[in-house]
């Protein structure tokens, strides 16, 4: 048994990947500020205790609005003072698209510090549709993408992947790509979801500029806004469209098709158990 700690254990893909080791009978630590193991990015003194006796450890950041990398580093050396032999990423394959902003950053942090280190870039989640940014609103889904696709990916084949990398500390030194099987427009997914739900799902292309003028409306910080149109232009302009392979070089199978995860998670979305569509 194995002791990994998961910084931003309590979001989707930390959620999923404590189960995924749990189930291996690994000891898995979820630490946040507000979680029994406390760490804490703005408290160096939450550190060292929470690394301290774990082989690896698996990370989410705080956020890409602002530059973090520093804080980054600094952990990192701070993990290798005490043994820990490999950290893991969560970063986006969208840092592609935006050279210089704060997951590049820290992409890069994490290359040059003192810790055997793996990199995650997934695609847009197939659960932004369910669980964030992509969720339909009285079955309405806008977003500025026009008719580009996107290779959408399950985040629990991300958490399958980050398992089996943090426990067999593989593919080390190595920037993984992960994406679904196939491209979906925005209108093809809304029919996917239609069906898993038994609900009219619906999508509406969205004027760029009417979507940065909501996000500075709610005083969203500009270098995440930055980011999140760098994100949504590349699924507009095609440019993020292309399948990659990692899931199926990791796992050794398919990465998981969009229409099987909607039928496995779509029908207790609470959008749709709202909408009294649970079947």
């Amino acid at each position: 048994m194995a002791k990994f700690v998961l910084l931003g254990g309590s979001g989707k893909t930390g959620r999923r990947l404590n189960e995924a080791l749990q189930e291996q009978g690994h000891h898995a630590v979820a630490a946040s500020r507000n979680s029994p193991a406390r760490f804490d990015w703005h408290d160096p003194s939450t550190w060292q205790p929470v690394a301290a006796g774990a082989d690896g450890v698996f990370i989410v950041g705080p956020g890409s609005a602002r530059d973090w990398s520093g804080q980054l580093d600094a952990f990192l050396k701070v993990a290798a003072a005490v043994g820990v032999r490999h950290a893991v990423l969560l970063s986006s394959r969208a840092v592609e698209f935006l050279p210089g902003g704060a997951v590049d950053l820290a992409e890069q942090a994490l290359a040059a510090g003192p810790v055997p280190w793996t990199v995650l870039r997934p695609t847009h989640f197939d659960q932004n549709f369910t669980e964030a940014m992509f969720v339909p609103v009285d079955g309405l889904i806008t977003a500025p993408v026009g008719t580009g696709t996107e290779p959408f990916v399950d985040v629990g084949d991300i958490a399958e992947v980050a398992a089996k990398v943090l426990t067999e500390r593989a593919f080390v030194g190595e920037r993984l790509s992960l994406s679904g099987p196939a491209a979906l427009t925005f209108d093809e997914a809304a029919g996917v979801l239609s069906a898993a739900s038994g609900a009219t799902v619906r999508f509406k292309p969205e004027d760029p500029a009417a979507h940065v003028a909501r996000l500075r409306a709610t005083g969203t910080p500009q270098e995440y806004v930055r980011w999140r149109m760098a994100m949504l232009e590349a699924i507009r302009s095609g440019a993020d469209a292309y399948i990659s392979d990692a899931v199926q070089r990791v796992l050794g199978r398919e990465a998981t098709g969009f229409a099987d995860w909607a039928a496995r998670e779509v029908p207790d979305a609470s959008w749709a158990v709202a909408g009294g569509l649970h079947r």
